[in-house]
């Protein structure tokens, strides 16, 4: 495993929100946020993309989230009661970034043992002809109360195409308290759980119906994929009358680049860089990353929503252009 880099991040607490209009928009035109009711409302030419949930929650998420031509593409329970869905796994909330074991607890579950991710303070938020840009600030939170740290999401939400919407996830975790471990678990961590008939096995609902692929960039298909490493995966299949898919990238400045894999074939598809006891059979603790305290480290995705299958949707070549872009 190749060494990973901390980058030496100073913990400031900012108490500023940044509600400003770069190039502002015109209504209807280019990408736009709005507070409403705990969340803030993202539309892309007047059109809704997406919602970030962040109040009165177990953590902040994206739900729903519309690909082209507004077809949704992550499953709806537990947020919304819907037909032919399963109704396991209530912490697969959409798309939602957290991690199995952070200095012992569990952020990754959603129960009386687990931690929680709760909105601290937003540090921007920015709507503009071509992106907008969301900068939150969130205390993780043991079940006795105490702040285990800190981590920020900065999302970059892009006007995209005719072909494709994406946006960009950078998540900053902080030490703000002492030394901070992101321990070697499965259950992790820049996540989403997709449409379930995009599902490459199929619930009892959808049974003998076409199913979903998934395609890594080094070529593997469908069960070999999983705990695998690529710099890139995408996961598609039928979603009412049509093909779509869902690609995500790993950064090439990233720890532990190229990532692995937890994509499973229920649905769920999740960027880990930790999981390596998992994933490789090596020894517990392996894939454990400290942050020193009062320090930080960043992970950035994309998140490609797309028509077609991988190729239909030029998914490799739209990665080359975004490991050419700089953070």
């Amino acid at each position: 495993m190749r060494p990973c880099c901390l980058a030496v991040l100073p913990v400031v607490c900012v108490g500023v929100w940044l509600d400003l209009m770069a190039a502002p928009a015109r209504a209807g035109e280019g990408v736009t946020l709005r507070e409403v009711d705990g969340r803030v409302r993202v539309e892309i030419r007047g059109e809704l993309f997406t919602e970030y949930h962040f109040q009165d929650v177990s953590r902040p998420f994206l739900y729903p989230v519309l690909g082209p031509g507004g077809v949704p593409l992550t499953r709806n329970w537990p947020l919304k009661e819907a037909p032919g869905e399963d109704r396991d796994h209530p912490h697969h909330r959409s798309l939602w970034w957290a991690h199995g074991e952070v200095n012992g607890v569990d952020f990754w579950s959603e129960n009386a043992r687990a931690g929680r991710t709760l909105h601290e303070e937003f540090l921007e938020r920015t709507s503009g002809p071509d992106r907008a840009v969301l900068h939150t600030r969130n205390r993780l939170v043991a079940p006795d109360g105490r702040t285990v740290g800190r981590v920020e999401f900065k999302i970059t939400f892009h006007r995209g195409d005719a072909d494709a919407r994406w946006l960009d996830w950078e998540t900053t975790v902080l030490a703000s308290e002492g030394d901070l471990k992101l321990g070697d678990t499965k259950e992790g961590t820049m996540a989403i759980r997709l449409a379930e008939t995009m599902r490459l096995k199929p619930n009892k609902e959808n049974a003998g119906k076409p199913t979903g692929h998934i395609l890594t960039s080094t070529g593997l298909r469908d069960g070999e994929t999983w705990g695998k490493r690529a710099p890139w995966v995408d996961y598609f299949g039928p979603v009412e009358d049509r093909v779509m898919g869902v690609a995500i990238f790993d950064h090439p400045a990233n720890p532990r680049h190229p990532t692995w894999w937890h994509v499973r074939d229920y649905g769920l598809f999740a960027a880990n860089p930790f999981g390596v006891h998992d994933f490789e059979k090596k020894p517990p603790g392996t894939g454990d990353l400290t942050i020193p305290a009062h320090q930080g480290i960043t992970f950035r995705y994309r998140f490609l929503f797309h028509r077609g299958d991988a190729a239909a949707g030029r998914v490799a070549e739209r990665y080359a252009a975004y490991q050419a872009e700089k953070p």
